[in-house]
């Protein structure tokens, strides 16, 4: 915390050294963002630096993430696209391409598959589990439990194996570091992200073209290649490849964090830890929703996606009164509109019995995440069996790379998991 509060700091660092003063608040961004977004709320809702305009206040967030032709998803378009080599609708739009492709992916990824979705992410977290149990209850959460759990449901959910899950790993951190972490844009960062990308589509070239030889399986890529369009519609096997690894890249790294930050918080409340493994229950007394909403309200406190990205196209009067000029990235800061009580009833509580729009985990608007409803179970239910587990604590800190994607997180627990879970 400054002293004299951070936009003080912020404003006598602005009249010495300019260039500075955006590169200090991104280190606050990271570090102390709560009390940071706090002062913002109450001082200044939508601060404008030279490199970026950060808006905190949470209609005005919703305003950014509901506009796009004001507020536009091409700022991760440079990177993401080297990566494919190819357009993807994640960042485009109001283009044929979105349109077309995010509707038939909303059809690919069914809401009837959530039942089956979330026995499968409980079935694989029971197995990395047990693993630990026999290692003497000592594990790295984050390689075998968050990392682990969503790549295999790539594998088997989604149909995208690749070559290995080490590999699987790779590209997925690669690219999306590029993405989402590359802050002062380095060469070598984004030169990692375009050979794995280049990996990768070579690799999902030649899956597709497999499994479109054997059109088989209820598994996503199983269902796309069962699915023939017209050809001037355009969605040939190429763009079949570019959707499936967007299935990839938006879920593992995400997965991965929000599992992370969510546990992290619960471990660090005894009382919230003792109350959400009672209510992950046992299959007779279970209640998905009353156990999911300790996941999602302790991601409020912690959440890994604290920011999305959007480019003004053109100046933009928020609800707040604020104008947004156009020509330079926006930072929609959902950590801090998830805590402006204009919005939320009682923010600094940990409440679980809040509205779902009070939680922004899975973004807002046209561009909200594709794969919120297998993507949901797979969080929750990987956090539920650890949540089973008695004895559980953590036995380290969180090991960030960047001080963004988790990397290492070691947990204990004492006994086995209890029967029935």
């Amino acid at each position: 915390m400054q002293p004299d509060g951070y936009l003080a700091a912020y404003d006598a660092l602005s009249r010495v050294d300019p260039p500075a003063a955006p590169a200090r608040l991104a280190g606050w961004l990271r570090t102390e963002w709560r009390n940071l977004f706090a002062e913002l709320r109450a001082d200044r809702p939508v601060l404008a630096t030279p490199a970026f305009t950060l808006v905190t206040r949470h209609a005005d967030v919703i305003e950014v993430l509901s506009r796009p032709a004001s507020f536009q998803v091409a700022a991760y378009r440079p990177a993401m696209e080297a990566a494919l080599g190819a357009p993807i609708m994640l960042t485009r739009d109001g283009t044929p391409v979105n349109w077309r492709e995010k509707g038939l992916m909303q059809a690919m990824l069914a809401p009837e598959d959530v039942p089956a979705v979330r026995a499968l992410a409980g079935e694989l977290a029971e197995a990395a589990l047990d693993g630990a149990d026999g290692a003497g209850g000592e594990f790295d959460a984050v390689r075998d439990l968050f990392r682990g759990v969503p790549l295999k449901v790539c594998a088997r959910y989604f149909g995208f194996p690749g070559p290995d899950e080490e590999t699987l790993s790779r590209w997925s951190r690669a690219i999306m570091t590029d993405v989402t972490a590359n802050f002062a844009a380095e060469p070598g960062v984004r030169a990692a992200s375009v050979a794995a990308g280049a990996e990768m589509m070579a690799y999902l070239r030649g899956l597709v073209a497999e499994r479109r030889a054997a059109p088989d399986g209820t598994d996503v890529l199983g269902r796309l290649a069962r699915t023939r369009l017209p050809a001037e519609l355009g969605f040939d096997d190429e763009r079949v490849a570019v959707n499936v690894a967007g299935l990839l890249l938006g879920f593992v790294e995400n997965a991965a964090g929000s599992m992370t930050n969510a546990v992290s918080v619960l471990l660090g409340r005894p009382g919230l830890h003792a109350e959400a493994a009672e209510a992950a229950g046992d299959p007779e007394r279970f209640d998905p929703e009353r156990f999911d909403s300790y996941v999602w309200e302790a991601l409020r406190f912690d959440p890994f996606l604290k920011m999305i990205v959007r480019y003004c196209a053109r100046d933009h009067v928020l609800p707040s009164g604020a104008t947004v000029p156009a020509g330079r990235p926006v930072l929609a800061a959902v950590a801090s509109a998830m805590f402006d009580d204009a919005a939320v009833e009682d923010p600094a509580a940990f409440r679980t019995d809040r509205p779902s729009h009070a939680w922004m985990h899975f973004g807002h608007g046209p561009h909200a995440c594709l794969g919120v409803h297998p993507g949901r179970v797979v969080i929750a239910e990987t956090v539920r069996r650890l949540m089973l587990r008695p004895g559980l604590r953590a036995a380290g800190d969180v090991r960030r790379d960047r001080d963004v994607f988790p990397d290492g997180l070691t947990l204990r627990f004492d006994a086995p998991a209890r029967e029935g879970a």
